[in-house]
């Protein structure tokens, strides 16, 4: 009996050994998973906050960008505003007046224009860019079929259409032209109609 008891102790003690030298292994793990969690958490801070300054730094970025655009659109707008007289006269509309920044509501619709060269019969409505695209080309179609509507003083008048700008690729120009549109575009340091003498404007 005693071997016996003996033998059972051993195993018992074997076991508490054993025990022990989980918990401590245990003790050992959780500090260092505390450790790299902790560790984590500082990354996840200090990624959030270089995530919060880069989208800080990308907003600034889009703002100047969108200043700039702006400011390249005013700049084409004002070379456009004084040529556009002598290119529709070339095509023989004759032009008594040219507006600028025309605005309306009615409806609740809206309507911007960059510039509306004007005579008694035909009306021509021109979107300035910097660089167009056949988006400004499918929202100046757009704007056109509100004119009338939005501008009833012009509803027995022709409207057309014209897009300018300072980089227009060939696809765009081409598009605009099949769509009815004038385009005016840089040639060195002038600005010119596009369009062959042959073309045939649409008019809303």
């Amino acid at each position: 009996m005693s071997a016996v008891a003996d033998e059972i102790w051993d195993i018992l003690r074997g076991l508490a050994k054993s025990h022990e030298e989980f918990r401590s292994a245990f003790e050992v793990s959780k500090k260092e998973t505390d450790r790299i969690l902790r560790e984590l958490s500082e990354s996840q801070k200090d990624t959030e906050l270089k995530f919060k300054e880069t989208a800080r730094e990308i907003k600034a970025v889009n703002t100047s960008v969108g200043r700039l655009t702006n400011r390249l659109g005013d700049f084409v707008e004002e070379a456009v505003r004084p040529s556009a007289v002598r290119l529709f006269r070339e095509r023989g509309i004759d032009i008594h007046e040219v507006q600028q920044n025309v605005t309306a509501k009615r409806d609740g619709e809206a309507l911007e224009i960059d510039l509306l060269v004007v005579n008694n019969e035909e009306v021509v409505v021109i979107e300035c860019k910097s660089n167009l695209s056949i988006d400004d080309v499918n929202e100046q179609l757009e704007r056109l079929e509100k004119v009338k509507r939005l501008l009833p003083r012009y509803k027995d008048c022709r409207i057309l259409g014209a897009v300018a700008g300072m980089v227009i690729p060939d696809n765009v120009a081409t598009y605009a032209i099949r769509k009815g549109l004038y385009v005016i575009g840089q040639n060195g340091e002038h600005l010119e109609l596009r369009n062959d003498v042959s073309f045939a404007a649409k008019v809303w």
